[in-house]
């Protein structure tokens, strides 16, 4: 369901997460410095980004890498990494947001900053957003890491890693890129 990425940036160099020893032997790509987008980001760099927020613990609405976040806060930092300010003010909403409108608001804001994408071809580096039920909005988001692999923020967990299985994919109704993202 999700594309493997063939070609990966060949200028990026590869390194060992010193902050993630001990948990895993992946190596990634470097970032970046925070903010300052010279050229476009590669699905590397972001990638990257996107796995420094592992151990963040999870809080509602929060957005500070290694303090708390949730599922959209993850992908507002990366957003922050790359970009700078974000694109529009955050507004408060509460966990429940979603069934109480009924409304796609989540994926039309996406839409609104990121490249719509088909869900079948989304790649590493971009951001897939799910359905806990067909009949629900989607209100869930993570950053593809891998073709079969993921990084997202739950409820009572800290920002982790995570198999894109079966029960994943048969839930991704959205997937965006990053503006300007090259492979």
């Amino acid at each position: 369901m999700f594309h493997q990425n063939k070609h990966p940036h060949a200028e990026v160099r590869a390194k060992r997460a010193s902050k993630h020893a001990g948990r895993s032997s992946e190596t990634f790509a470097t970032v970046p410095e925070r903010g300052r987008l010279e050229s476009r980001p590669c699905r590397g760099a972001i990638v990257a980004e996107a796995v420094t927020w592992i151990g963040t613990p999870y809080r509602h609405q929060a957005s500070l890498k290694g303090v708390a976040c949730d599922c959209l806060g993850l992908v507002r930092g990366v957003w922050r990494a790359f970009y700078g300010p974000e694109p529009e003010p955050m507004i408060a909403y509460t966990p429940d947001w979603a069934e109480a409108s009924g409304a796609e608001t989540f994926a039309e804001t996406a839409a609104r900053h990121l490249t719509t994408v088909p869900v079948n071809d989304a790649r590493a580096g971009d951001v897939i957003l799910f359905r806990w039920r067909h009949n629900l909005p989607a209100k869930h988001a993570a950053i593809l890491i891998a073709a079969d692999r993921m990084v997202h923020a739950q409820q009572g967990a800290v920002v982790a890693t995570a198999a894109a299985t079966p029960w994943w994919r048969r839930r991704a109704a959205f997937a965006f890129s990053f503006p300007g993202v090259t492979d």
